[in-house]
């Protein structure tokens, strides 16, 4: 049997994996959107990217070997063929109508008013195809004050409150260093494109659906965050204060730093011997109980950062493997690549693109034991696919990625109006 990252590139022209056979129109851009679709393209859907004559903007973030193939295109655009089209042409325009007429999913992160404009609401896009499912990815939800404003990440991060996090924490606000709104409002825009297809394969009817990027990130940040506010009158303060506390971790180490979570009473128990302290939890009441623990958040991490730094982060390692209490040494991009765990699991996949030679990858992480995830198409160059070849595939049926395409974009010149 193959392992995972050999089966991740194996060249097919027909695709695998559970969504096998759903073809998915992604008329998205940036990150939100593209790496939504990527992942329903992991899972065996075949996806056809639409793009503007000018490309997805995120290709133009390098660096890069060849203009508009940069890191971030590569790994939120593999597993689908891209089409360009000038929507504001009518001739472009009613082909991309005919693409939604034999899809099942179509995805867009165009503004509301723009796709108004062009005449590709969800009800104009329903009554051609029934059965298609249409998600709206979009910054602010339908009937609030924000509906169809512009978004990115970090305005999501903002508003959200999860800048606001990092000044609760130490006094300064400010963004998470990766795209969390983004990547996680992608997740949801997965979810909800596989419910509603589960709602049409009960029904046989599609549907419109709407994932906002605002409420979706203002629900991750209060699942954790809503505290005394749960209750009404409130019971106290919002906020889990072991999560805010600034002396969370990680911790020093004679040689670096290292993470650590010693969290129930019997890992406490275990833990303290390594350091001398076994009647901690007995004599001082901070320590007596998890909920005591979370009150003194701040003096508990203090001390634990105290009694850290006589042993290495690998010798911490070793023993608190021993007595089962979770840890880990804190990575940097670059030693991630290198981590012993991830390449024993194969999570990196090496691979010769057809235009821009020898790149690396992360394969995709879930495994299916019935229905395994092939990934054979590398993400493509702008309009690497003929359009005609797609309209005149069947309309039902596993759908292919051939192995052949042609890698060279097209010349359709024009302007597409930039998704939020």
């Amino acid at each position: 049997m193959d392992s995972p990252g050999q089966r991740a590139w194996r060249t097919e022209r027909q695709r695998t994996g559970p969504l096998a056979g759903l073809k998915v129109i992604d008329l998205t851009t940036v990150v939100m959107g593209p790496f939504a679709a990527q992942i329903l393209g992991d899972l065996g859907a075949d996806v056809v990217k639409v793009e503007s004559p000018t490309g997805d903007s995120i290709r133009g973030i390098g660096p890069w070997r060849n203009e508009g193939m940069g890191p971030l295109f590569l790994q939120n655009n593999r597993n689908k063929r891209s089409v360009v089209l000038d929507l504001k042409s009518p001739e472009d325009r009613a082909n991309l109508l005919k693409l939604a007429d034999t899809a099942d999913v179509f995805i867009s992160n165009i503004r509301p008013a723009a796709m108004m404009r062009l005449g590709l609401t969800s009800d104009e896009l329903a009554a051609r195809n029934p059965r298609l499912i249409v998600c709206n990815a979009v910054g602010y939800g339908s009937g609030g004050r924000r509906s169809g404003q512009a978004v990115y990440d970090d305005l999501i991060q903002a508003a959200a409150g999860i800048a606001g996090l990092f000044g609760a924490v130490d006094g300064t606000s400010r963004y998470a260093p990766t795209n969390i709104g983004d990547r996680t409002a992608a997740l949801y825009v997965v979810i909800a494109v596989l419910a509603a297809l589960r709602h049409r394969e009960q029904t046989g009817q599609g549907q419109s659906v709407e994932v906002p990027m605002f409420e979706t990130m203002a629900q991750f940040v209060l699942a954790d965050h809503m505290g005394g506010a749960a209750f009404d009158p409130p019971l106290g303060p919002m906020g889990y204060r072991r999560l805010l506390s600034r002396h969370r971790g990680p911790y020093p180490t004679a040689d670096g730093h290292l993470s650590l979570v010693v969290y129930t009473n019997d890992q406490w128990r275990r833990f303290l011997p390594l350091v001398g302290a076994e009647g901690l939890l007995d004599d001082d009441p901070r320590f007596a109980s998890q909920e005591s623990r979370t009150a003194h958040a701040d003096e508990v991490g203090r001390w634990l950062a105290g009694h850290l730094t006589s042993r290495t982060t690998e010798e911490w390692l070793k023993l608190l493997a021993e007595v089962d209490i979770p840890a880990s040494r804190v990575n940097t991009l670059e030693t991630l690549l290198e981590d012993p765990h991830l390449n024993d699991v194969d999570f990196f996949v090496d691979y010769d693109h057809p235009s821009e030679g020898r790149l690396r990858t992360t394969r995709f992480p879930i495994e299916f034991s019935a229905s395994p995830c092939d990934m054979p198409a590398p993400a493509p160059t702008r309009g690497a696919h003929r359009l005609a070849d797609i309209l005149n595939e069947p309309k039902s049926g596993r759908a292919t990625q051939s192995s052949d395409a042609t890698f060279a974009p097209t010349t359709t010149t024009g302007e597409r109006n930039e998704g939020s």
